[in-house]
């Protein structure tokens, strides 16, 4: 299927359409709630604490990580850190699809990042036998999200279902990605597109 609003397209399939009501998708959810909400009342200073919680709560963590609060997410498991990561203040992950954070990288305050979306045709958007199926009124569908090493994401940026950010690349705050964007480069705006690379030889 694919779909367009303007000049952004949305392409997906089937298979990339996934079960939000199910019970065990519920309890993971369930679980993941209470998990940052225990993270968000222990004490700042108790980091062996904090960091067990969130080996509990995320699918990987490496080293030296700090994550401030409040933090919010659906399942956590579905979220892979690595070494030397910073993640600011009210920062929200939709971890439908996996969301992978190499190293080297800073997220700053109210960056929200959806692996999740919906169609954007009402007719393939909504179920009109949701009830009988036992299921949501809506078709939910998840890309994943990378963010590779030395990347540092500016507050209040929105990434959206399927993008990468490539390795030591800028996005300034405020920005909303709908699309890749190329390593060691500068990026900002809404949509968000290269400003510059680092290389001066590369065209933009």
């Amino acid at each position: 299927m694919d779909n367009s609003l303007g000049d952004i397209f949305i392409y997906y399939e089937a298979s990339d359409f996934l079960e939000t009501a199910d019970s065990d998708t519920l309890e993971q959810i369930a679980r993941a709630r209470e998990l940052t909400q225990e993270y968000y009342f222990s004490d700042y200073r108790e980091s062996e604490k904090r960091y067990a919680l969130l080996r509990q709560l995320l699918g990987g963590i490496g080293e030296n990580v700090a994550i401030d609060t409040p933090f919010h997410c659906d399942y956590g498991k579905n979220i892979f850190g690595g070494n030397n990561v910073i993640i600011n203040r009210n920062c929200t992950f939709a971890d439908n699809q996996p969301i992978r954070i190499g190293d080297n990288v800073l997220i700053a305050s109210n960056v929200q990042l959806y692996t999740s979306s919906h169609p954007v045709l009402p007719e393939e958007r909504l179920v009109p036998d949701w009830k009988e199926r036992q299921t949501t009124f809506f078709r939910t569908y998840a890309r994943p999200i990378e963010i590779k090493n030395n990347v540092w994401i500016g507050g209040g940026c929105i990434l959206l279902a399927g993008v990468t950010i490539g390795e030591n690349s800028v996005i300034g705050a405020g920005s909303v990605v709908n699309r890749s964007i190329p390593p060691n480069c500068v990026a900002a705006g809404n949509p968000c597109k290269v400003i510059r690379y680092f290389d001066a030889d590369k065209e933009k």
